[in-house]
């Protein structure tokens, strides 16, 4: 599984995110851009996810974007974590939105 840290992901130009988090969560705060796919949604939603570009995967913590990660990488998407997530965004100083 690919992988990339907080501050990679805050150097990108463009980088396509989808937040994996539940919607009250992502509300709380979310990576500027961020598209919120629930990780319980992934699958009924797979159409809105790009399928010719990188796509960044956040959760809060971590756990929630591996698993989905996974999943979308076995479906051909090139999905790449994001280690630490939101959490990790927050502490390293990286702003965030409301929804």
């Amino acid at each position: 599984m690919q992988q990339i840290t907080v501050d990679q992901l805050a150097a990108l130009n463009d980088a396509h995110v989808i937040d994996v988090r539940e919607p009250d969560e992502f509300a709380s705060g979310h990576v500027p851009g961020a598209t919120n796919i629930p990780v319980s949604q992934l699958g009924e939603r797979f159409g809105e996810i790009p399928t010719d570009t990188t796509v960044h995967v956040i959760c809060q913590s971590g756990g929630r974007s591996a698993r989905a990660t996974e999943a979308l990488a076995a479906a051909g998407v090139d999905a790449v974590d994001v280690a630490g997530g939101t959490s990790a965004w927050r502490s390293g100083g990286h702003p965030v939105e409301p929804a």
